[in-house]
């Protein structure tokens, strides 16, 4: 039986390295609550999340928030404040050329969907890109 694509060891990583050779840029995906935003108060930082997401728009990434958060106007405040760049919020990260509710992401950071394989695999693609062009 052949293995799922995706599911073999460093596959996921090899797409996304090269996509980003192919555009120059990726759009990643990010959730608000838990993942950037201390929402249930337990006193989480999320200082590596956000160096992240720093790291990814000094390659060229774009970066869309994506939120079920009630007010987008304390997300967008909270993004400013906080100096966490973004492209917008809750819209869609590349025009398809149809209409879809699915939004189209390269990755996705959230709490609840693998943070820390897509976080390793992103850190390891921004350490790559810039070691080549020693950003």
């Amino acid at each position: 039986m052949k293995n799922d694509e995706y599911l073999k060891t460093g596959a996921s990583f090899q797409r996304l390295l090269a996509e980003y050779d192919k555009y120059k840029s990726l759009t990643i995906g990010f959730d608000f609550d838990g993942t950037v935003n201390d929402y249930h108060k337990t006193g989480a930082t999320y200082h590596q999340v956000i160096s992240l997401l720093r790291d990814l728009k000094s390659i060229g990434c774009k970066l869309i928030c994506w939120t079920a958060y009630h007010n987008l106007d304390y997300v967008n405040n909270y993004l400013y404040e906080h100096k966490i760049p973004f492209d917008g919020i809750n819209i869609d990260g590349i025009p398809l050329g149809w209409e879809s509710r699915k939004p189209f992401f390269s990755a996705l950071l959230d709490d609840r969907a693998g943070l820390i394989q897509v976080y390793s695999e992103l850190k390891l693609l921004t350490e790559t890109i810039k070691s080549r062009t020693n950003v």
